[in-house]
């Protein structure tokens, strides 16, 4: 009777401590909605930065390419090649940061929090009995 006596308790206590279990595990999965949603946001910002930035130095491509061709018009001599070779540096700076920001706004795209979601239906599957909250 003991035996039976102590399952009956710890089956109410189990019962009584699952409140406090449901809003412990809310809470981690807000936390981990929040951190995945700052890592994106970040990736996302990195990425509109460089933008930016090649945006900068492809204005000034333009520009000495521009002055590269005046030059090349007037004087035809030496003094062109220079600024076409400042020119087509500035084009590979460019195009070296629009790939380093394709890739950063890659990685924050999609900006929901896919890790999140999918820890939320594991969660819910455990609690309806379906599957276990541990496996991946």
């Amino acid at each position: 009777m003991s035996e039976s006596t102590s399952k009956k308790r710890s089956l109410f206590a189990l019962i009584a401590d699952l409140p406090r279990l449901l809003g412990d595990l809310v809470r981690e999965e807000i936390e981990q909605l929040k951190t995945e949603m700052l890592a994106k946001a970040k990736h996302a910002g990195v990425g509109i930065g460089l933008f930016a930035a090649a945006g900068f130095f492809a204005f000034f491509a333009i520009a000495v390419l521009i002055a590269t061709a005046i030059l090349g018009i007037a004087v035809a001599l030496p003094a062109w090649l220079a600024a076409l070779i400042v020119g087509i540096a500035l084009l590979i700076i460019t195009a070296i940061l629009v790939g380093i920001g394709v890739t950063q706004v890659k990685r924050g795209i999609p900006p929901a929090p896919t890790e999140t979601i999918k820890s939320v239906k594991k969660d819910v599957m455990a609690i309806k009995g379906i599957g276990k909250r541990g496996t991946t």
